[in-house]
């Protein structure tokens, strides 16, 4: 059985709708962030980066980068088609995918929920640095919003795309951000998902 470490409301979510949406068989040990769960000598025993998400796989590997899993699910559930077979969708997907987590997540959300983080010498204000956070996330999904399919999923059909930019969706909806009108389209359309639907729940969000 798979053991997926996970924090509730975190990027995590996106594995976890992964998950359910493949019917996998997986076991969830809880990381509290808040509490430094991820600082443990047994957690960094199986993850010296101390991050989430993290998968423990059958075989004892442990897999870490929500982009890592992601592709490891695709390519391990081929039926599932969470990847396109065209090799250019399948790049625009892992390129999404990859905007998600590496730019909206990493370099603009980070900004807002750890602002000092980003203080190296304690010098610059938090404020202004969840300022720029903000702008940042504004400006990411404006571009976001040229990349999209004209409607339906990221990539026309659903993908490991789409997984990555629901929960940097979900956290504009839940942060008051707007969102524009292409990318609160496609946010509104995971939120019909069985499997969205039913992670939030599991996470303790009403839908």
């Amino acid at each position: 059985m798979l053991t997926f470490y996970m924090t509730p409301g975190s990027c995590t979510t996106g594995i976890h709708i992964l998950l359910e949406e493949l019917e996998e068989l997986f076991s969830v040990e809880l990381v509290n962030l808040m509490a430094g769960d991820q600082h443990t000598p047994a957690y960094r025993q199986l993850n010296p980066k101390g991050s989430i998400p993290m998968l423990k796989l059958d075989g004892g590997q442990v897999l870490t980068e929500f982009e890592a899993i992601a592709c490891w699910l695709a390519w391990s559930h081929p039926k599932a088609q969470l990847l396109p077979q065209d090799p250019l969708s399948a790049a625009k997907a892992l390129e999404l995918m990859c905007y998600a987590v590496s730019t909206l997540h990493m370099q603009a959300f980070a900004r807002i929920f750890t602002p000092e983080r980003f203080s190296v010498d304690d010098s610059a204000p938090l404020e202004a640095i969840k300022a720029e956070g903000e702008r940042r996330v504004k400006e990411g999904f404006d571009i976001l919003s040229q990349q999209l399919a004209q409607e339906g999923y990221a990539c026309g059909e659903f993908s490991i795309a789409d997984a990555a930019l629901f929960y940097v969706e979900f956290w504009a909806d839940r942060s008051a951000i707007a969102l524009p009108e292409r990318v609160r389209q496609h946010y509104e359309l995971m939120l019909t998902r069985r499997a969205v639907r039913q992670v939030l729940m599991e996470e303790g969000y009403r839908i």
